[in-house]
């Protein structure tokens, strides 16, 4: 059951992270705030997020650094970005490499946050 929870935790602040990521990014760009508009810029992030989930097993210690924080960072920015190539939208590159920055500083970050807090303290 604490698994569980753990595991609906860990992947709801991913996919909190990667909403954050699409809301910061049509806000700076000044895009409509259309709900379809949203929706079609965050789901290739969100089904790479999943891909992620899947191919690392992150269930199994979804606030692992390595290998769950890692995979599914990785994941999340090649697999967006290929959805989106597919499906006409943008990769510039300035693009992916904010992309990929912003998203490895929010899905490793709140990683490394438990990491740090989960640490016993050296006496």
């Amino acid at each position: 059951m604490l698994g569980d929870v753990r595991n609906l935790g860990a992947a709801a602040l991913d996919v909190a992270c990667v909403l954050v990521f699409v809301a910061i990014g049509r806000a700076s760009h000044e895009e409509a705030a259309s709900l379809a508009g949203f929706a079609g810029t965050a789901w290739p992030f969100l089904v790479g997020l999943a891909v992620g989930w899947l191919v690392t097993r992150a269930w199994r210690r979804p606030e692992a650094f390595v290998p769950a924080g890692a995979g599914i960072w990785v994941s999340t920015v090649v697999v967006g970005m290929v959805l989106r190539a597919v499906s006409g939208q943008g990769t510039a590159v300035a693009f992916i490499v904010v992309a990929t920055l912003f998203t490895a500083l929010v899905l490793l970050g709140w990683r490394g946050v438990v990491r740090v807090v989960r640490r016993p303290a050296r006496v």
